[in-house]
């Protein structure tokens, strides 16, 4: 009889944590092996609104290199500022032919979240440089 009881407790565990569909994932051949990074990520987001201020400052023969986050602080509004230090170098290849330079972007995300004050945070996805040094000169 315990035996039975036994038994029977273990066949409804077994039902109760055995999944009853199958899944079927899709293996994308283009993924295997890349590992991203939040700067990946943030690269991204950020990089066309980059080329288009780097080119305004120093014409289509210059092309720039990401070199780290320099700062970042937030803003009240759910906004970021972000201090970004870049390299910029000439596309002849030259050794040592680079200037360093720092931008300061404001990083708006979207506020479509209800847990956001919408009184303070009331905008999409903007991404604008406040800040452009050359520090090299």
């Amino acid at each position: 009889m315990l035996a039975k009881r036994i038994f029977n407790l273990i066949r409804i565990f077994l039902f109760a944590f055995t999944p009853m569909q199958a899944v079927k994932a899709e293996a994308v051949s283009k993924m295997e092996g890349w590992y991203g990074t939040t700067e990946d990520i943030f690269g991204d987001i950020v990089f066309p609104t980059l080329d288009k201020k780097i080119e305004k400052e120093y014409g289509r023969n210059w092309g720039w290199q990401w070199q780290r986050i320099v700062g970042i602080s937030y803003n009240e509004n759910h906004s970021y500022d972000v201090d970004i230090k870049i390299q910029v170098s000439s596309e002849r290849n030259e050794p040592l032919d680079y200037v360093d330079d720092q931008v300061k972007l404001r990083i708006s995300p979207s506020c479509d979240s209800r847990k956001l004050n919408q009184l303070k945070c009331n905008h999409g996805l903007k991404i604008e440089i406040l800040e452009y040094k050359h520090l090299s000169q």
